[in-house]
């Protein structure tokens, strides 16, 4: 790795922690020694990059810290790539749209050596799809219901289980995840007063309801992120 990746790395590593990252971590990740990371360190502060703490102790970045945003690695670059395909191959139509843009945007952002990792990637998105099977359309506004989980409102949908009995429910949408052909929204259930897993393509009817469930989106998301690891494994309701 050339040093000015290095140097680069070292901030990334940085800013995506917590908590302060030691020499040995820094070291460990990069591959090189602990003394060359004490030299970066000094180096990246003698460019007045705000870095706080000593050797012993752990590193620390200032959080209001800013550097380009698409200074990208061809692995970073080719991760985001896979990543907004995935989306256009299988998201939904407004989604699926959005993939389509970004990739346009991060292809006219990136320097020219960098764009042959996005036209020609090392890795491509349908290689854990099994061929010829299509997206189940979903039963319900999946754009809309994106819009209700971020704004922490409620949701009434009719359901249809596997075995084909119904019920109504009063659910907080949390979540919506991507399985092989069909999307599930996970969302806290008032019946069952509790998580549960609903195949999008298995609701006949969902009415929007303005009231608010109390609760922030991201804590309820940290809820059920505690409870799928509980869960993990369970079925479908």
């Amino acid at each position: 790795m050339r040093r000015a990746d290095r140097l680069f790395q070292i901030i990334q590593i940085m800013r995506r922690s917590s908590r302060p990252v030691t020499a040995g971590q820094l070291a460990e990740e990069l591959e090189v020694s602990k003394r060359s990371v004490y030299r970066d360190i000094a180096d990246l502060m003698a460019q007045r990059v705000p870095i706080e703490g000593a050797a012993g102790l752990g590193y620390v970045l200032d959080r209001e810290f800013d550097m380009p945003p698409l200074m990208l690695t061809p692995d970073e670059l080719e991760a985001a790539v896979l990543g907004a395909q995935w989306v256009a191959d299988r998201g939904d139509a407004v989604l699926a749209a959005a993939a389509r843009d970004l990739i346009a945007k991060i292809s006219a952002s990136v320097p020219e050596h960098l764009r042959p990792f996005i036209a020609n990637p090392t890795i491509g998105p349908t290689l854990g799809a099994p061929p010829g099977r299509e997206t189940v359309p979903d039963g319900i506004d999946v754009t809309r219901t994106r819009q209700w989980i971020r704004a922490g409102r409620k949701m009434r949908i009719r359901y249809r289980d596997d075995q084909g009995r119904e019920s109504e429910r009063t659910i907080w949408p949390t979540i919506i995840g991507y399985a092989e052909t069909v999307r599930l929204l996970a969302a806290w259930c008032e019946l069952r007063a509790n998580f549960r897993h609903f195949r999008m393509d298995r609701i006949i009817a969902a009415e929007f309801l303005e009231e608010r469930h109390g609760r922030r989106p991201a804590d309820l998301r940290a809820q059920w992120t505690r409870h799928f690891e509980a869960e993990r494994g369970a079925g479908l309701f």
